[in-house]
């Protein structure tokens, strides 16, 4: 799709997504973004729901990935805890990130899409790499500076209309 940040895909939270769905797209690889995608902020650990749906996308065969741009170790926990591979400090919308976890993998672009919430890290990311990309809507907005850009993305947001399930 190269340089856009519309998505390819948008939905309320990575929890609608079914292996049925990304493998009828050719999609055997879906990399995740951590914060706002899987867990809030201040989030440290995975939810029970979240452990059920890794099961389950883990059983059809559609591996999962961490890529996150925090440079804590909160995704080395968070990822240890899930025991799904993780990279840090990924520089979303740059594909480093993206391509260490391909490599990582075996898979190629084609194979994969990328989730997360934000349209100019993780959707310009995913798209720049040739993945398919996947917006979901925030978990939390508490903090001023994500409100207002939030705001921003909204007209891009609403240029995809949210999946049906």
């Amino acid at each position: 799709m190269g340089f856009s940040i519309i998505p390819r895909v948008r939905i309320d939270s990575v929890l609608q997504l079914t292996p049925e769905y990304l493998l009828s797209r050719g999609i055997t690889l879906l990399m995740l973004d951590l914060d706002n995608t899987l867990a809030p902020y201040s989030g440290s650990k995975p939810s029970e729901e979240l452990f059920l749906w890794k099961e389950r996308m883990n059983s059809a065969g559609v591996t999962l990935f961490i890529v996150s741009n925090t440079r804590t170790d909160r995704a080395m926990k968070f990822a240890a805890l899930w025991e799904v591979p993780y990279v840090n400090a990924a520089r979303k919308p740059r594909s480093e990130g993206i391509n260490k976890a391909l490599a990582q993998t075996g898979k190629t672009s084609g194979e994969a899409a990328l989730a997360g919430d934000q349209l100019f890290t993780d959707v310009l990311g995913a798209n720049l790499a040739g993945l398919c990309s996947i917006v979901v809507e925030p978990i939390e907005l508490k903090n001023l500076f994500y409100i207002l850009r939030y705001g921003i993305e909204v007209p891009f947001r609403i240029c995809r209309r949210k999946e049906k399930f």
